[in-house]
């Protein structure tokens, strides 16, 4: 098989597996069905992983489907691209499959017979899904690949079905994605109707031989379809569907959706602009900037902020990726391969802590039946490893060297250079920071725990309907359903295994020079507009003269530490002077704008795709 005939398996794979697992689950036992879930995973991951190494050397493997290969540059096939920042996404979705499959072997209860194999068939699907968005080089799919990766989503949000707040949850999350699916959709029909063409290189070259005779249109549908993928990455103020998902969805699936799928928000404007607008002068590089620019420091700034306001724990984390999207939008907007390659670390290196730090979350809710950094102070004492686990990731939130999430920030302060450095320092400070202090408060008994008047067990305060009981049950994690057949005492092994893992997959991101230097091989083909084209409609490969290879530099060292420093140092400062989980009350409007209504958060939406248009315009 050669690498160009493996791109469809990486899809077709775990398609074919979860129809497997649908067909048979009813007569399977439940530990056959996770284990065939987590081999046909690894078969995809393993696959990915060798196609990568095969194509070190720069080669783009590309596969017209039916071999319908187009004529002079024109045709109708459909085709798979594995470039390096593609294909390495391919991997890293299912690395994250396989380790969220693992996960989950001790997480949920026996369900019915007939049920047995839906959770991993619906997490086959998902990953089919992602590794088809990463892959794809036709816009029409990328679309479906988007819509199928979100019904799996809403799906595995809401697989608690027998709960209101699972079905509300999830049917937010619905909501605002099938807006974005639909701007999409709007977007691919005006670039059709004025090209002809619905694959990406075919597009880029009809636009760049347009000139700027339809500035207009292609504005218009660069902002669709950007809208439908930054809702995707959860970008301000397209986020509020990620912090209420985040509340009520499994942790394994929490592990996916905040340490890749949010990503391939941001992986689809990148290829969106690169393939298709790079070229078209109807589309200036400095409004494309602008955008981007102004969102990232929106999304950074207002995910960071409330992030430190929260008390879920697993809102926070959801805050926190939040935050660290629009950093990795700041740095995009720099628009080079430097910019590209430190975003790309950034991501890898995110990808396993975030998933850490969600896995140890899960274990709270095994353990305790709750994540609310209220309720928990000091009663993860008997969880220490578990404690040096979150805290661990905390600093590398926070971006302490050597960890990937370190070489990242560092990487994008110096392509991004000037004020956005301070950003990038504040806002990995501040979400490091949140992590710290429940590490602080849950793990180590650390800081002045809440009056018993103030927890929410002591009031029944969970037991409140309308406003208030949102505000409580879904924002303070009281009173979690279990997820473990039942209650823990202990971490079950897999589940501390995959968490210290993922950890140390993100310090490993840091440590490998090799992988850097794929990265930013990869980042110079990425951004290679022309390029692209050539590869896929005509076979040729352009050799560019390589981009700097990254490496740590004694700016981005003294930044880490500066930032993991202040991490500590709020904690700290939280700990000593707040009363575990207390939220100052100037936040409560912030919070109370996340207030559950599909129809606010669509409002903000909307005002949002208009924020977008202003800023291209």
């Amino acid at each position: 098989m050669t690498a160009a005939q493996a791109l469809p398996v990486l899809v077709a794979g775990p398609l074919l597996g979860a129809a497997v697992l649908v067909a048979t689950g009813r007569w399977l036992p439940r530990y056959v069905a996770d284990v065939f879930a987590a081999v046909v995973a690894g078969a995809a991951a393993a696959l990915a992983v060798g196609v990568l190494v095969a194509t070190a050397d720069g080669a783009t493997p590309v596969e017209w489907v039916g071999g319908r290969r187009p004529r002079d540059g024109a045709g109708v096939g459909i085709v798979l691209v594995g470039d390096g920042i593609g294909l390495g996404l391919t991997a890293l979705v299912s690395v994250l499959v396989v380790t969220a499959l693992i996960y989950s072997w001790r997480f949920f209860d026996d369900p019915p017979s007939h049920q047995t194999g839906a959770f991993p068939a619906l997490i086959l699907a998902f990953q089919a899904a992602m590794c088809g968005f990463t892959l794809t080089g036709d816009l029409f799919n990328a679309f479906v690949f988007f819509e199928l990766m979100g019904v799996v989503a809403y799906a595995l949000t809401g697989y608690r079905v027998e709960e209101a707040r699972a079905v509300q949850g999830a049917l937010t999350f619905g909501f605002l994605n099938s807006l974005g699916g639909y701007a999409i959709l709007l977007g691919v029909g005006l670039l059709y109707a004025h090209t002809g063409q619905l694959g990406l290189a075919q597009i880029g070259q009809h636009l760049d031989a347009g000139g700027e005779r339809s500035g207009a249109l292609v504005k218009v549908a660069f902002v669709l379809v950007a809208t439908g993928f930054l809702v995707k990455a959860a970008a301000v103020p397209f986020h509020f569907w990620l912090p209420d998902a985040h509340t009520v969805a499994p942790t394994p699936v929490c592990m996916l959706l905040s340490g890749v799928m949010v990503q391939l928000g941001v992986y689809g404007v990148a290829r969106l602009y690169w393939t298709v607008f790079a070229g078209s002068g109807a589309l200036p590089e400095e409004a494309v900037h602008r955008a981007l620019l102004a969102l990232g420091v929106l999304t950074a700034v207002t995910g960071a902020l409330l992030c430190w306001l929260q008390r879920h724990v697993k809102r926070l984390l959801a805050f926190s990726t939040i935050a660290h999207t629009g950093l990795f939008l700041v740095a995009l907007a720099v628009l080079t391969p430097e910019a590209v390659s430190g975003t790309a670390l950034y991501v890898l290196g995110h990808a396993g802590v975030k998933a850490a730090l969600f896995a140890c979350a899960g274990i709270l809710v095994d353990r305790f039946g709750s994540v609310d950094e209220q309720e928990l102070h000091g009663r993860g004492t008997r969880l220490r490893p578990v404690g040096v686990l979150f805290t661990v990731g905390g600093l590398a939130l926070a971006g302490l060297p050597p960890f990937g999430t370190g070489l990242g920030k560092a990487l994008s302060e110096e392509a991004a250079g000037g004020w956005p450095t301070v950003l990038f320092v504040a806002v990995s400070a501040a979400t490091g920071g949140a992590v710290l202090r429940v590490a602080g408060g849950v793990f180590f008994g650390l800081g002045s725990p809440p009056a018993d008047e103030d927890r929410p067990h002591a009031t029944g305060r969970h037991r409140q309907d309308g406003a208030e009981a949102h505000e409580d049950a879904e924002t303070t994690g009281a009173d979690e359903p279990e997820e473990t057949r039942e209650r823990v005492t202990r971490a079950p092994d897999t589940m501390f295994a995959a968490a210290a893992a993922l950890l140390a997959a993100g310090l490993a991101v840091g440590c490998v020079p090799p992988l850097w230097s794929a990265v930013s091989r990869a980042a110079d083909s990425f951004t290679d507009h022309s390029g692209y084209a050539m590869t896929v409609l005509h076979a040729t490969e352009q050799h560019l003269p390589h981009s700097p290879v990254p490496h740590w530099s004694p700016a981005g060292v003294a930044l880490g530490l500066a930032s993991a420093a202040l991490a500590a140092a709020g904690a700290w400062g939280a700990l000593r002077t707040v009363p575990s989980g207390v939220r100052p009350g100037w936040s409560l409007p912030l919070r109370r704008l996340h207030s559950g209504h599909a129809g606010d958060y669509v409002a903000c939406a909307v005002a949002g795709l208009t924020l977008l248009a202003a800023l291209v315009w």
